[in-house]
């Protein structure tokens, strides 16, 4: 790739590359979720069924989930700055074609191109460590990790409001113009990378680990359909047994591995890479029982809006970047086990008063934001772990996986919480019963309790400085 000198080249700013890479998460988080509420309008106006409508968010998640990790050891290997500039060039145009899309063939093929976008999280935490001083990194992985949360709590209210009063078009328009934004301030702000990881791009290892995660999240994301024991489903999950075992196998023999097996065994890093699984699973049981809750009328729920069913999880949502901000200070202070238990158990604590009283709107807004605080601790203490356990030239890299442990997590908590809903509403015209919120509250609070016990484990002793 080529780079522009002059307005494009200025001289590293530490505030400035914080605020580039802020912007640029924000936009990719806000348009992961952002057409979650326009599901249902996009399956009538593109004249679809529910089952292809469904592969607007699968797609993008497939691809994320197969792209994240290569793209975080691209980053690693040729430069984080260059890559994340590619990816936003690749988003950009992903965005455009989405707004363009005629059918639902070329909508779904849009999204599969946007899925690289969640590889500007790991390449952003690569990019805090090796730019700003030791003393601001929590602070800043701490509130990048935050806006995560946050966007994709903000793309549920957004969603709702241009799918109730504009086009669907116009998702799309606006993920377009923030990628172009992140793209400018990517290029003027970020520096290129002063340290590379050596060795060659692990292709092999890239393709076993690619077709084990498609798998996987395929008999996930298609387990309520098929069946969970049918032959298709069952089959799926025995090849992604059979890749991941191929991967292990090949990782173990190569210098240059995309996958370090020896770190997956060390017991922080598998400590860590569990509880992003167990915070996304717990997370999107909450992302489906509420907006459901408040939107449904007769029986239980509130009859809201799209966009009133999004304001009620808005506290939580911005809970969580205060909450992110002060994972440096709470490490000073505790100790480094302390921000991600605690996270998990206020999560917990949120989960069971949500268990216990949801029927009124005041408590979807404080308990959700008790949930969102435990959020933001746990989001920004992952990345700071990371840090502490790997060396700097595999930054990105460790982070994509990460990043994709939370992805999976994310796809079992769905399908989990679809499944419960299905099942609870079978031969039943009234509703989703209050019975099977309760229960999608309590796996939150469940998942969470498992967090708080290996949370000690993820702790590094001896940091790694370098």
């Amino acid at each position: 790739m080529y780079e522009l000198k002059g307005f494009f080249m200025a001289a590293p700013n530490p505030n400035g590359v914080l605020v580039a890479l802020a912007t640029t998460v924000f936009g990719y988080s806000l348009m992961q979720t952002v057409v979650v509420p326009a599901l249902g309008l996009l399956t009538r106006e593109l004249g679809t069924t529910r089952t292809w409508s469904a592969w607007i968010l699968s797609a993008f998640l497939l691809s994320s989930a197969v792209l994240t990790p290569l793209l975080g050891r691209l980053g690693d290997l040729y430069g984080k700055r260059r890559v994340m500039i590619g990816v936003l060039v690749a988003y950009a145009i992903g965005m455009a074609g989405a707004a363009l899309a005629q059918d639902i063939g070329q909508l779904i093929a849009a999204r599969v191109v946007q899925g690289s976008a969640l590889a500007v999280v790991p390449l952003s935490m690569a990019i805090l460590r090796e730019t700003l001083a030791r003393e601001r990194l929590p602070f800043a992985m701490g509130l990048v990790s935050g806006i995560v949360g946050a966007g994709a709590g903000a793309g549920l209210v957004v969603g709702g409001l241009l799918a109730d009063h504009l086009s669907w078009r116009y998702l799309f328009v606006l993920g377009a113009l923030l990628a172009l934004t992140s793209l400018l301030m990517v290029s003027r702000w970020v520096p290129e990378s002063r340290h590379r990881a050596t060795g060659r791009l692990d292709l092999p290892g890239a393709a076993l680990l690619g077709s084990s995660l498609v798998a996987v999240l395929l008999g996930l994301t298609q387990g309520p359909a098929w069946g969970w024991t049918s032959v298709r489903v069952l089959g799926l999950f025995a090849l992604g047994a059979l890749l991941l075992a191929a991967l292990l196998a090949v990782e173990r023999a190569r210098s240059d591995a995309l996958v370090d097996v020896g770190e997956l065994a060390d017991r922080p890093m598998l400590a860590t890479h569990l509880a992003a699984l167990l915070f996304g699973a717990g997370s999107y049981f909450f992302y489906l029982a509420m907006p459901l809750f408040a939107q449904q009328r007769g029986g239980v729920g509130f009859g809201a809006s799209i966009t009133v069913a999004g304001l009620l999880m808005l506290p939580g949502m911005l809970a969580i970047i205060p909450a992110g901000m002060a994972i440096g200070r709470m490490s000073a202070a505790l100790g480094p086990r302390w921000p991600l238990a605690g996270g998990f158990l206020l999560f917990v604590a949120g989960s069971a008063l949500l268990a216990f009283g949801h029927t009124a709107e005041w408590q979807h807004l404080v308990f959700y934001a008790v949930i969102g605080a435990g959020s933001g601790l746990v989001m920004g203490s992952l990345p700071k772990l990371i840090a502490d356990i790997v060396p700097l030239t595999r930054t990105g890299t460790a982070n994509g996986i990460n990043n994709i442990a939370r992805t999976v997590g994310g796809v079992i908590g769905s399908q989990l919480a679809a499944a419960l809903i299905a099942s609870s509403t079978s031969g039943s015209a009234a509703g989703v019963p209050d019975s099977a919120f309760t229960t999608l509250f309590w796996l939150g609070a469940a998942a969470a309790v498992i967090g708080v016990a290996i949370s000690p484990l993820a702790v590094r002793r001896t940091p790694v400085l370098a």
